[in-house]
């Protein structure tokens, strides 16, 4: 569906108005402060009250997704929509176009929700992707085995992150069991890379066309959940890096985005740089922006769905970043959070969930250091500090 504004596409939205934010998750929380912070009214489209966006938010509106009549009415109070998720049924912001501009738009969001079709669309542009194949039934996973070699990587085509939706496959000999195990009805079969690193491009667009470019982060992963960022890539990774800002411009003016997008790519062993997926949003691997860059991404998220010049990304010092998963909760008992406070250098941030458990996404520490490496060293060290039972 056409977004009814094109006279107003390049209106700036300035402080004093209200923003809606669909989703109810961190990422719409710390939206929220820098939001807030700047001057914005903020709203938040949620599923369940009392999440971290709402404990941040002015106002929130509690509804499923289904319920349209709900989105209208929440698309009503605002003068701008953004998205904490790219899992966002598309009937939903089809909905709120018809009353507030939604950032980025449906477009993006439904090439980025289904890795076929984001696959697909890059590759046509002429952008490197990981080596796949479409599984729509059994008999695909013979053809991926021996177009990819074996073993290859089986992901769901929708709905799938921090690992959850995929499988490696070392063996077609079950593939009817696998599919069916996994659910849904579209597959992509993925070669399974020689990695060498991972790295991610943080990448704003505003509606006028302006954008800006992030560093390029190196992104290490424990139990295929994002373990430690730091920036900047090691210099051997330096022409990789330069290569991954380009190919993320590329991206998101392939995709004409409005707000903030996330490339995330794998280097393999030559240097060779390939896109694995995109977020339309902002990246558990930019967090260490709030407090080593000059503008966080959530400050920059404002400024690009807001059509307002894009604020200066330049990298303040080397910086780290280390995820807090609910693995270091002890049953209902929260870390001794003075541990990691004893380094100046070191931040703390918590997300207000209230229930700990593996795997979850808790918070995240941040610390500064004269490299990325001794960044990340001191990160640790903070974190190992809380991980005393």
């Amino acid at each position: 569906m056409a977004s009814p504004y094109p006279s107003s596409a390049q209106e700036m939205i300035l402080p004093g108005r209200t923003l809606g934010v669909l989703g109810g998750g961190q990422l719409g929380r710390m939206f929220a402060h820098a939001a807030q912070r700047m001057g914005y009214h903020v709203g938040v489209f949620c599923q369940e009250s009392g999440g971290p966006a709402s404990q941040a938010a002015d106002w929130e509106v509690v509804a499923p997704w289904d319920d349209l009549d709900a989105v209208e009415r929440f698309a009503k109070r605002v003068d701008c929509v953004t998205l904490e998720s790219e899992n966002i049924p598309l009937s939903v912001v089809q909905t709120a176009l018809r009353f507030a501009p939604v950032r980025p738009g449906a477009r993006a969001l439904e090439i980025s929700q289904h890795r076929i079709r984001e696959k697909q669309t890059l590759q046509q542009a002429g952008i490197e992707v990981t080596p796949f194949l479409p599984v729509h039934q059994p008999e695909d996973l013979k053809e991926a085995a021996k177009l990819l070699g074996a073993p290859f990587i089986l992901k769901t085509a929708t709905m799938g992150y921090d690992g959850k939706g995929q499988r490696l496959i070392e063996s077609i000999d079950e593939a009817e069991t696998i599919l069916k195990a996994m659910g849904g009805n579209q597959w992509i079969a993925e070669k399974r890379i020689e990695l060498a690193a991972e790295v991610s491009v943080l990448v704003a667009r505003s509606p006028s066309g302006a954008t800006a470019c992030y560093p390029t982060f190196l992104n290490t992963h424990r139990n295929h959940i994002l373990d430690i960022t730091q920036a900047p890539v090691p210099s051997v990774w330096n022409q990789s890096a330069d290569d991954a800002q380009v190919m993320a411009l590329r991206v998101v003016e392939l995709l004409s985005l409005e707000g903030l997008l996330c490339v995330e790519f794998f280097i393999d062993s030559s240097g060779a740089v390939m896109v694995n997926e995109l977020a339309p949003r902002p990246h558990n691997s930019g967090h260490l922006t709030i407090d080593a860059c000059l503008t966080s991404q959530f400050e920059q998220q404002v400024r690009a769905i807001c059509n307002l010049p894009l604020g200066d990304t330049q990298l303040l010092q080397p910086a780290a970043m280390a995820n807090l998963l609910g693995d270091l909760w002890q049953g209902d008992h929260p870390p001794a959070w003075n541990r990691c406070l004893e380094s100046s250098a070191c931040w703390l941030h918590l997300y207000g969930k209230e229930k700990a458990a593996t795997g979850r996404k808790m918070g995240h520490l941040t610390a500064m250091a004269s490299t990325a490496q001794q960044a990340a060293e001191r990160v640790v060290a903070m974190r190992d500090r809380l991980d005393v039972k």
